[in-house]
């Protein structure tokens, strides 16, 4: 430095922060080597408070407004050097602006699941992510406790800690805030009222005040997801409803088989016993019937059906009133081999009990030609 820098910036004589910056929480004042000129004029703008520090301890703390320094509005930092009757020469002192303003759209999210032990789901995993705002409130305490000496402090030096305390808050604010698993998409507005007042406390004690918290979106395993709107859907089911509808189904199924019970004739009466259970479980103007007629009857037993060896070959089954016709036709005779689930082994026609009445209308053969 030149000998006319040296006798023009020997004193300083006006302190500001022209801020131009977006994430700026601390900056310090560069001093260097000059004096502060006793009578220097102190600028602090709006969203800033100036501290001034003797030494590493905090001194004096201005609020926006301009001020002439000098031993009357400076009384800790003439304490602190010793000034009991004024003090007119140039001092040596750190100047810190802290900006006071709020920090908006600051990121916050769960890097890995955490874990939430629900009474009915058992152990998951949750993520989770949201925004939110802050701002200095205690200058003197933020520099004291998380700033420090740094000539110049940003959101990101602090970033990584207040998302810490966020994930360690909200988690606590999801395990005991009440709120059911399946409900936390339409509450989220209630977990973040949640984790901003468990947050509260603790960024007080930096200096700190948490002007707004946002979760915008908690995300769990798929499977998860899909027992959640199971388990939702099972809720709002009326089960008696529900019964009747599956018996109107099978018989409607039933009667759609040709091979089934209803396969000669039966389709007609099962389409109109499955009308009656539709119509009886979701009519909405008749009036609710006793309990007991409100239970489907029972399905009809199964129909016996019947294998027939035509030439050596196995054919069927047929139901029993199939059966009956083929015989009334002649198509099965007596000595036909039949078969059907019970019995030990292929059996003539004639000795089953179930079609012997079939035969019984038959006339015999007749007697050959002499």
């Amino acid at each position: 430095m030149g000998i006319l820098d040296k006798l023009t910036g020997e004193f300083i004589d006006i302190i500001e922060w022209q801020d131009s910056s977006n994430d700026i929480l601390v900056w310090r004042f560069p001093r260097y080597q000059n004096e502060i000129k006793m009578g220097a004029k102190l600028t602090v703008r709006e969203s800033q408070v100036a501290v001034f520090m003797n030494e590493g301890r905090i001194a004096d703390a201005y609020p926006p407004g301009m001020y002439t320094l000098d031993t009357q509005n400076m009384p800790v930092l003439s304490t602190l050097r010793g000034w009991k009757y004024g003090f007119n020469s140039p001092f040596k002192a750190d100047v810190y602006f802290v900006s006071t303003r709020q920090f908006t759209d600051q990121k916050w999210g769960t890097k890995n699941p955490i874990i939430v032990d629900d009474s009915r789901f058992g152990m998951i995993e949750l993520r989770a992510f949201g925004t939110y705002a802050f701002r200095v409130d205690d200058a003197s305490l933020f520099l004291k406790e998380i700033a420090g000496t740094d000539a110049q402090f940003s959101t990101d030096e602090i970033g990584g800690q207040l998302r810490s305390l966020i994930v360690t808050k909200f988690s606590d604010a999801v395990g005991e805030g009440g709120i059911p698993v399946e409900k936390f998409a339409a509450n989220l507005e209630e977990l973040s009222a949640l984790s901003q007042e468990r947050l509260t406390g603790d960024l007080a004690a930096y200096g700190l005040k948490l002007s707004r918290f946002l979760v915008e979106n908690v995300s769990m395993p798929d499977e998860l997801k899909k027992e959640i709107f199971e388990y939702s859907r099972l809720g709002k089911i009326d089960m008696q409803k529900l019964a009747q509808f599956k018996a109107a189904q099978s018989i409607e199924q039933a009667a759609a088989n040709p091979g089934g019970t209803a396969g000669l004739g039966v389709g007609m009466g099962a389409g109109i016993a499955m009308g009656q259970v539709v119509a009886g479980a979701f009519a909405p103007g008749l009036a609710a019937a006793p309990a007991a007629a409100a239970v489907p009857p029972p399905l009809p037993p199964a129909a016996v059906q019947f294998f027939v060896a035509v030439k050596g070959k196995q054919e069927g089954p047929y139901p029993l009133e199939q059966l009956n016709q083929q015989i009334a036709e002649g198509q099965v005779q007596r000595d036909t081999l039949v078969w059907k689930p019970g019995m030990a082994s292929w059996s003539e026609a004639q000795t089953v009990a179930e079609l012997q009445p079939a035969f019984a209308a038959m006339p015999p053969p007749l007697p050959p030609v002499r």
